[in-house]
C-alpha cells in the first residue's frame, strides 16, 4: 500500500469531519428557508444557490471517502488491480471543493470556513494545488457562479484555457 494506515486514517477523519460540518451547515439552512416562499432567484449566492453549492461539496466529499474505503477494502483484500484505479481517483483533486463555494452567499458560514479550513490540511494527499483553491475560495468577497453574464464567462474561461500554462 502507498499510504500507510495512518495517513488513509488521517484523510478519512478530516474528510468525515468535513462531511458533518457541511451536513450540519444544509440542514441549519433547510431550517432557515422551511415554511418561506421559495423566491425563484437563481443568481449567485442566493439561497438556492448556496443550497446547491453546499450539497455539491457533501456529494463529492462523500464519494472520496466512499473512494478512500474502497481503496482500502481492495488492497486488503489483494485485489490489486481495481485497488489501484481507486487509488488514482482518490488522488484526484475533489472537483466540488472549492467550486461549490463559488455558489455560496458571502461571508460564508462559520461552518463552512472550518469545513474548508480543515480541507486545507490535505492539500499533499491531493494532487496540485488544492490549498491555494481553497484559499481563493475564502478569500472571494463574493459568490461567481452562476454567472450573470454567460457570455462574458466563456470568453474569460477561453482566455484562460488558452494562456501558457494552462491545462
Amino acid at each position: 500500500m502507498d499510504h500507510d494506515v495512518d495517513e488513509l486514517r488521517d484523510v478519512a477523519m478530516v474528510l468525515n469531519e468535513v462531511l458533518a460540518l457541511l451536513k450540519s451547515e444544509e440542514k441549519r439552512l433547510a431550517e432557515h428557508r422551511a415554511g418561506r416562499e421559495r423566491d425563484h432567484d437563481d443568481s449567485a449566492g442566493s439561497p438556492g444557490q448556496t443550497v446547491i453549492g453546499l450539497g455539491e461539496m457533501t456529494r463529492g466529499l462523500r464519494e472520496k471517502l466512499d473512494g478512500l474505503a474502497l481503496y482500502a477494502g481492495f488492497t486488503a483484500l489483494g485485489l490489486e488491480k481495481r485497488a489501484e484505479g481507486e487509488r488514482r481517483r482518490l488522488r484526484m483533486e475533489p472537483r466540488c471543493v472549492p467550486s461549490g463555494t463559488n455558489r455560496m452567499a458571502r461571508p460564508l458560514s462559520e461552518s463552512t470556513v472550518q469545513a474548508l479550513q480543515l480541507l486545507r490540511e490535505l492539500d499533499t494527499f491531493f494532487a496540485g494545488g488544492f490549498a491555494d483553491r481553497i484559499d481563493q475560495a475564502l478569500a472571494a468577497p463574493r459568490a461567481t457562479y452562476p454567472p450573470a453574464d454567460w457570455e462574458a464567462y466563456r470568453r474569460q474561461e477561453r482566455s484562460e484555457a488558452a494562456a501558457p500554462g494552462a491545462v
